[in-house]
């Protein structure tokens, strides 16, 4: 696989059966590292949501059966989020995710972690939610721009060596 086979930009499906959202998005990391970036809170605040936000977490027990929740504000308005963390394996992480904007949409989410070699990991993400128009709402909300700017911060730390 060459440099321009990665994907830099995050591709974001629906699936037509089913009310999942699918994101893929490749990373100049290790699957360790990538892992690391999700479950340690001082690392996930700096770099999680869109441009602008600033991130604060309220409760984190990144474990098998632990829970989550953090605020990302904006222009003095708060958005809060919430899960529980499943499973936390070397090449995965199980979650629940809720927006507190639309507390009864709760995704199962399966973040999977591809070794591509040569320091490239591809992150599968999968969201399943209650309904087509719950999947349809979040899609509608603005995700696609917090999920690259989000991630794009991230390939800046992972540059800058803040997850070496």
């Amino acid at each position: 696989m060459t440099t321009t086979d990665h994907i830099t930009e995050a591709v974001i499906e629906a699936d037509p059966k089913l009310p999942i959202i699918r994101i893929r998005r490749d990373f100049a990391a290790t699957p360790e590292q990538l892992i690391r970036a999700h479950v340690d809170p001082e690392l996930f605040v700096k770099w999680v949501g869109p441009d602008g936000m600033e991130t604060r977490v309220l409760e984190w027990d990144a474990r098998d059966g632990g829970a989550w929740s953090y605020v990302a504000a904006r222009d003095g308005e708060d958005y809060g989020f919430r899960g529980c963390f499943h499973q936390i394996a070397d090449d995965r992480i199980v979650q629940t995710f809720t927006f507190m904007g639309m507390p009864d949409e709760v995704a199962l989410e399966t973040l999977r972690f591809e070794d591509l070699g040569n320091g490239m990991t591809r992150l599968h993400a999968q969201s399943l939610v209650d309904s087509f128009e719950g999947r349809d709402a979040w899609l509608a909300s603005g995700m696609e721009s917090g999920v690259n700017e989000g991630y794009a911060k991230l390939d800046a730390m992972l540059t800058d060596g803040a997850l070496s």
